[in-house]
């Protein structure tokens, strides 16, 4: 070979890398574009209702419609990505997310904007297993240990960044920019997937679907999450709030929730039994049930499903009390948490400086320490004279922590399952972290709301304050999770004392109940086998992607 060929030839592979790392931003855009949303709507519902007039059910909605549909469809477009083409699905789920974005900014009711939601929800449902797919069957090596730290720090940033975002253009435009800025982003990710993204899919992607088993999937994750975001709102056994779509309300003293668990349950037997059966007689399945064979994909979908119990739900409490106590706008309560955004990208650099010299089990387990002591500081510090910078620092640890742990367990959960099966995988990581997520945020919900009516009735209660008046002060605070403290000072300044110091403590509450979700997750990676760095690219049982038509 002569100095010429070699010189092309290292040429070409270089382009051909540069290539893939424009692939990953486009790809870690797409994280972004999905993730941003799910936060930046939670700051603009008070513009919401005042513009819209909507009611607070149809509040609720805006903001778990998308979670709900969200949640139940990552497993069945995992999957088919795996057939159909991965790129192909996750640019057809830009482009619905996109569109979607574009009815919620029109919106004239809100029933469209929930049907909108919906419709974001089946986007995003594309997106996320997607990325995680296209990164497994890309990169390799180190390589991939640095993408997934990309990857991972995106997630964590973007979900600081949201709130800022949406509390910017909600202060000085209108909040009909919360959805009207995805769709120019969404053209700008599809060009760049198109241009630096490889089609890829599994070799064996033949057959026919399991449509059944695709039905079921949904079914039980619909149910399964509808169940644990709704718990506290409806009651979990008797009703404590009707449940009322449009004309109908729910007709029984049993709540929905307890009827919504038992047909997950048996939704989920159903799928796993059905699933089994065809597996065994060789007919296709949604989930390579044969997946969880592999040990590190089983214990770290485990230790992923904890982790996600107490990692983002800090950020459910964290605003209320930032604005309800402390009196911050939505755009100062952005900026205090835009330091998680800094530590989670800031981690991304420690981690690809450790990608291939340290396990990444062993960068799964600091981060998840980062976090714990980030989340348990912020309990330490919180109270109704806590001062913005005080904060600041443990917001910071806790995004480094997101930005490492978040990145490295994706990577240890998929390293070993074959590029062929990169889809369910993906799918089935990400339905375990969001099952986590809505479990946790329904926990650590109740905790903070549970927490602030029992503190604030005992503090009344100790006050004289008569029954009738105590029970009506709690009812208000609680029901608007905090957002009546401020217009309480006027009537009785020692009264709204009381509620930011309950709400205060109720924060703290929460922390610590995230904290000790993330002492229970760092104890689940013992599980995990710290192997070689070096090993990460040679472990895994891939085979070279064939590309999509």
């Amino acid at each position: 070979m002569t100095g010429s060929q070699v010189t092309g030839a290292e040429t070409k592979q270089v382009g051909g890398s540069r290539r893939r790392w424009f692939g990953l931003l486009a790809i870690s855009l797409a994280v972004a574009l999905i993730i941003v949303d799910s936060t930046i709507v939670n700051v603009a519902v008070p513009s919401i209702v005042d513009d819209l007039g909507i009611s607070s059910s149809e509040v609720q909605w805006v903001q778990e419609s998308y979670t709900l549909v969200f949640a139940s469809f990552l497993l069945v477009f995992g999957a088919l990505a795996d057939r159909f083409g991965r790129r192909r699905v996750l640019m057809l789920g830009v482009a619905i997310f996109s569109i979607a974005s574009i009815l919620a900014a029109l919106a004239p009711t809100g029933d469209l904007l929930i049907a909108s939601r919906i419709l974001q929800g089946v986007g995003g449902a594309m997106v996320l297993p997607t990325t995680l797919s296209l990164i497994n069957a890309t990169f390799t090596g180190r390589e991939r240990g640095i993408a997934f730290a990309v990857w991972g720090s995106t997630i964590g940033g973007m979900v600081a960044v949201g709130p800022l975002l949406g509390g910017f253009l909600t202060t000085y435009y209108s909040w009909r920019w919360a959805f009207g800025i995805n769709p120019p982003l969404g053209i700008l990710i599809l060009v760049g997937l198109f241009l630096f993204v490889d089609p890829s899919r599994a070799r064996a992607a033949v057959g026919r679907i399991d449509w059944g088993g695709a039905a079921l999937s949904v079914v039980t994750s619909l149910t399964l999450v509808f169940g644990l975001i709704e718990g506290r709102t409806l009651g979990w056994w008797l009703v404590d709030e009707p449940l009322t779509v449009g004309s109908w309300t729910w007709p029984f003293d049993l709540s929905p929730v307890p009827v919504a668990f038992a047909v997950s349950v048996v939704g989920l037997i159903a799928f796993i039994v059905r699933g089994v059966r065809r597996e065994r007689t060789g007919k296709p399945t949604l989930l390579a049930f044969g997946l969880f064979r592999i040990g590190s994909f089983r214990n770290g979908n485990i230790a992923a499903l904890i982790v996600s119990l107490g990692e983002f739900g800090i950020i459910l409490s964290l605003p209320l009390w930032l604005q309800n106590v402390l009196g911050y706008d939505a755009l100062q309560t952005g900026f205090v948490l835009l330091a998680l955004a800094v530590g989670s990208f800031f981690a991304s650099g420690i981690a690809g400086a450790a990608s291939g010299k340290v396990s990444p089990v062993a960068i799964v387990r600091a981060g998840l320490a980062a976090e714990l002591v980030g989340v348990a500081g912020i309990g330490l510090v919180v109270g109704t004279t806590t001062p913005w910078w005080a904060i600041v620092p443990f917001l910071f640890v806790y995004g480094i922590g997101v930005g490492l742990a978040t990145a490295q367990l994706t990577g240890v959960v998929l390293a070993d399952v074959p590029a062929d099966l990169g889809g369910q995988g993906s799918g089935t990581q990400s339905t375990f972290r969001q099952i986590g997520s809505a479990l946790g945020i329904a926990i650590l919900g109740t905790v903070l709301f549970t927490s602030t009516g029992a503190v604030l009735g005992s503090q009344l209660d100790a006050d004289g304050v008569p029954a009738t008046q105590r029970d009506q002060v709690v009812n208000v605070v609680v029901q608007s999770a905090g957002a009546a403290i401020p217009a309480l000072e006027a009537q009785s300044p020692e009264v709204a004392s009381a509620a930011r110091e309950a709400f205060s403590d109720a924060t703290r509450y929460s922390a610590f109940t995230a904290a000790g979700f993330l002492l229970l997750g760092l104890g689940a990676t013992l599980r995990l086998r710290s192997s070689a760095p070096a090993a990460a690219g040679t472990r895994s049982r891939r085979r070279d992607p064939a590309p999509a038509s």
